[in-house]
């Protein structure tokens, strides 16, 4: 069954919610999710729920409720366009409503990769593992694309082992399970499958109407 769509006020308004007394602190927060490379229209709200990713929504809400209790890591697969993403911004804006100082990042495997690059080339390798080992929630979207590279994939050991020790919460999304994923270190797939690991199939025909109402009644 999908989930009703939100009512056009909430739908439309991006943050109906309490926290917010003006107009003033929304934009403030919007501004500060972007900072984060947090997606703001990437909502709970906006997620239009059916069987085909039930599970993996109702496992982001948790974590989201829970973080670092409920699953640790969350580990989130499917294919192109499915939503994998949309559930991990979610995740962070939540978190981000209820405490605005939590310490959260999100950013591609790419993006890793290329800071742990950065920073051997400009001998601030310290500066970068600071960046992610003192985080209270990580967010790594298409984290295959480590697999096979051996300097990135030991510094993500450790910053994950740090982050998750230091009771942080990891999210991860890739285009595979763990297990098909080639050229990943065993450690590094032994962690990924310490948590939850959930997968999203393709949206079917009713779940991709209820997903072009809600963006047709965001954009008016």
């Amino acid at each position: 069954t999908v989930k009703p769509i939100p009512n056009e006020k909430s739908s439309s308004t991006l943050f109906d919610t309490p926290l917010f007394n003006n107009e003033s602190d929304s934009l403030e927060f919007f501004d500060y999710l972007k900072s984060l490379k947090i997606r703001p229209g990437f909502t709970f709200e906006n997620f239009a729920v059916s069987s085909s990713n039930q599970m993996a929504w109702a496992a982001a809400e948790a974590v989201s409720d829970t973080p670092a209790t409920a699953y640790n890591p969350l580990f989130i697969w499917g294919g192109v366009g499915v939503g994998k993403s949309h559930l991990m911004n979610a995740v962070g804006i939540r978190i981000l409503e209820k405490d605005r100082d939590s310490k959260i990042l999100l950013c591609t495997a790419e993006d890793f990769t290329n800071d742990i690059v950065e920073g051997i080339r400009n001998k601030s390798t310290q500066a970068v593992r600071s960046k992610y080992r003192r985080l209270n929630v990580l967010l790594i979207d298409d984290i295959q694309f480590i697999a096979g590279k051996d300097t990135a994939q030991e510094e993500f050991f450790h910053t994950f082992n740090t982050v998750t020790a230091a009771g942080g919460q990891v999210i991860l999304t890739s285009d595979k399970p763990p297990t098909e994923i080639s050229k990943l270190e065993e450690r590094l797939r032994s962690r990924f499958e310490a948590g939850l690991i959930v997968d999203i199939s393709p949206a079917d025909f009713e779940l991709r109407c209820a997903i072009i109402q809600i963006k047709t009644s965001q954009r008016g």
